[in-house]
């Protein structure tokens, strides 16, 4: 299959960009190149990117790309030589989502399930690795290896605990999940994949059967009051209901 655009991430700071436009539309632009540190100028500076957000863009267009500039156009696909996706940002992770132009509101939402989904120290986790690369290179010499155990630990979960995970992925750990719904498609994919992932779940004895057959067909089901003070080797889960 072929890509219709090739997603790149572009460091913008102190780098001009040529912004051209008034109202709503160019004002969100120009809060996103400030965020990433653009310097905002106009048509006849220097630049290699330009956006524009006029009624009557095409001869604009026309005069900039002569130049060689890179244009992305509101709301005109068909005058956009690059689109701006929508963002979930977890510094320094950076999620992109875009549609190639085509519909905005659907790159919106998308963006919002995955900023229920993404935990909020998402970035601890990436500095977390970061830090970790000598441990883990000399751990598993074999980049292949690495890889593999890397993407084994962060399946459990993508909290910044992942190396200690990875050191010791027998040492006893509980992940509370509250239930907000008896329906199980209401759970969340970090939830889904917990209860997928648990060699155990503890549980209130209210707890739909319909949400503890999310879990490990192999994971024991154990009823209780409380979560409990012992726990197995591995991941257990203790589920509630939300009061």
């Amino acid at each position: 299959m072929t890509l219709t655009a090739l997603p790149i991430f572009l460091r913008l700071a102190g780098r001009p960009v040529i912004l051209i436009g008034s109202g709503e539309a160019a004002d969100a632009k120009r809060r996103l190149l400030e965020r990433a540190g653009a310097v905002i100028v106009g048509e006849e500076a220097t630049a290699s990117l330009a956006i524009i957000a006029t009624d009557d863009p095409e001869p604009i267009v026309a005069r900039l790309r002569s130049r060689g500039m890179l244009v992305n156009t509101v709301d005109r696909a068909d005058l956009c030589d690059f689109t701006l996706p929508a963002i979930v940002e977890r510094d320094p992770v950076l999620v992109a989502v875009g549609t190639g132009g085509v519909s905005a509101g659907l790159a919106a939402a998308i963006r919002q399930k995955l900023e229920a989904e993404l935990p909020a120290d998402l970035g601890d986790t990436a500095r977390a690795l970061h830090a970790a690369r000598p441990e883990l290179r000399a751990r598993f010499p074999d980049i292949a290896d690495r890889r593999r155990a890397i993407g084994a630990a962060l399946a459990e979960g993508l909290g910044s605990d992942v190396i200690a995970r990875m050191r010791d992925p027998q040492a006893e750990r509980l992940e509370r999940i509250v239930l907000t719904s008896a329906d199980p498609d209401e759970l969340t994919l970090r939830q889904a994949r917990a209860l997928a992932q648990a060699e155990r779940v503890y549980h209130l004895p209210a707890v739909p059967t319909a949400i503890l057959n999310r879990a490990r067909a192999d994971a024991p089901r154990i009823a209780c009051s409380a979560p409990p003070e012992t726990l197995g080797p591995g991941l257990s889960i203790w589920l509630e209901i939300a009061e």
